[in-house]
C-alpha cells in the first residue's frame, strides 16, 4: 500500500490537520489544545479569517491542488463557516484525496 493510500484515512488527515492547526495556534500560545473531529474553528480554536487563509496555504502546500480549501469555504454561508468543525474539513480532505487518486 502506498503512502498516498494510507494518508487518505480520516485519522491520518486529522493528525496532519491537527499539526497544521497547532502551528497556527502556537503564535497565540494555544498549541497544546486538543483537536478532535468535533472541534470548531471559531468557538473552540477562535480562528479568525486570516487564520483560515493561512490554513488554506498550509493545505495547498501539503496536498497541492488536490484539496481546494477556497472551494470548500465558498460553498458555505457565514453561519456554516462559523459552525465549521475540524471533522467537516477532514472529511472534505479525505474525499478530495480519494477523488484525485
Amino acid at each position: 500500500m502506498s503512502i498516498e493510500t494510507t494518508a487518505t484515512g480520516e485519522a491520518a488527515v486529522l493528525a496532519q490537520l491537527g499539526g497544521m492547526l497547532r502551528e497556527l495556534l502556537a503564535e497565540y500560545g494555544l498549541d497544546d489544545v486538543e483537536i478532535t473531529m468535533d472541534t470548531t474553528f471559531h468557538d473552540d480554536l477562535e480562528l479568525e479569517s486570516v487564520d483560515l487563509v493561512a490554513l488554506s496555504g498550509q493545505l495547498r502546500e501539503h496536498y497541492g491542488d488536490r484539496v481546494n480549501f477556497a472551494t470548500f469555504i465558498a460553498e458555505r454561508d457565514l453561519d456554516e463557516i462559523i459552525a465549521l468543525t475540524v471533522g467537516e474539513l477532514v472529511r472534505y480532505v479525505v474525499a478530495s484525496l480519494r477523488a484525485s487518486a
